[in-house]
């Protein structure tokens, strides 16, 4: 499911969905390092959001920025929103919140354990810093044409994964695309992601579930019926296209 902000000029373009499978819930992560406060240049909590100019996209638990030439893109899964992928140009950034505890955070084992899947799966890994601090640069088999992949002879796919802990919550962010490896072409990416404003809500969650999203405003406005306002596996087949001109 596609909504794009776009000037009047723009013409719609054919997209595709990005599906990635969240982490299972657990039942301790006491022993992950200290949790951060709310970065002064985000992603923020939405205790310390800035009343700033930006547009955003109200996703419920994630509102994420929405500037001209950016799309977003959401992915549903028995009924439920389950990530957003910010989509520029040829790169594109699949955004997950989860919960965390109120006194760790969870991304460096979150980290680690994404390397030993890859490794596990025959991909290869690269523990780096950059400049959100600690995040993994991987290269993963893609999934074969018939399974959405790319054409057959590919090579492997390079994947950058970024993450934050914040207050209670955890935003993990997916680069895909030149922006994996290409510092220049993810810093827009980069800038897209300190702009999430993270609403954790008060409500008693496991460490490592995810947050609850929700379709936009947008989507709901648009639907033909009562009963269609819900998100189902139908309409992701479809790949409905919604449009907000500026």
């Amino acid at each position: 499911m596609v909504f794009r902000r776009r000037r009047a000029a723009d013409e719609d373009e054919p997209v595709g969905d990005v599906v990635d499978e969240a982490s299972e819930p657990v039942a301790d992560a006491a022993a992950g390092p200290a949790a951060e406060p709310g970065r002064p240049d985000g992603p923020w909590d939405s205790s310390d959001a800035p009343d700033d100019d930006v547009p955003r996209i109200d996703l419920g638990a994630i509102h994420v920025p929405a500037p001209d030439g950016v799309e977003l893109r959401v992915d549903v899964q028995e009924q439920l929103v389950i990530n957003a992928t910010l989509v520029h140009g040829p790169n594109a950034i699949q955004i997950q919140a989860f919960a965390a505890p109120k006194k760790s955070g969870i991304w460096l084992d979150v980290r680690d354990e994404i390397a030993a899947s890859v490794r596990d799966s025959g991909g290869s890994i690269e523990l780096a810093d950059g400049p959100l601090g600690p995040e993994l640069h991987a290269r993963v088999t893609p999934p074969p044409p018939d399974q959405g992949g790319p054409p057959a002879g590919t090579g492997p796919q390079p994947l950058r994964f970024i993450g934050v802990d914040g207050p209670r919550w955890f935003l993990r962010g997916l680069l895909s695309g030149p922006a994996a490896t290409d510092e220049g072409q993810a810093r827009r990416l980069i800038e897209l992601f300190r702009g999430t404003i993270v609403h954790r809500g008060g409500d008693a969650m496991a460490p490592r579930e995810l947050l609850p999203l929700r379709l936009p405003k947008e989507a709901m406005q648009q639907a033909p019926h009562p009963e269609e306002s819900r998100p189902t596996l139908d309409m992701l087949e479809r790949g409905p296209e919604i449009t907000e001109t500026r």
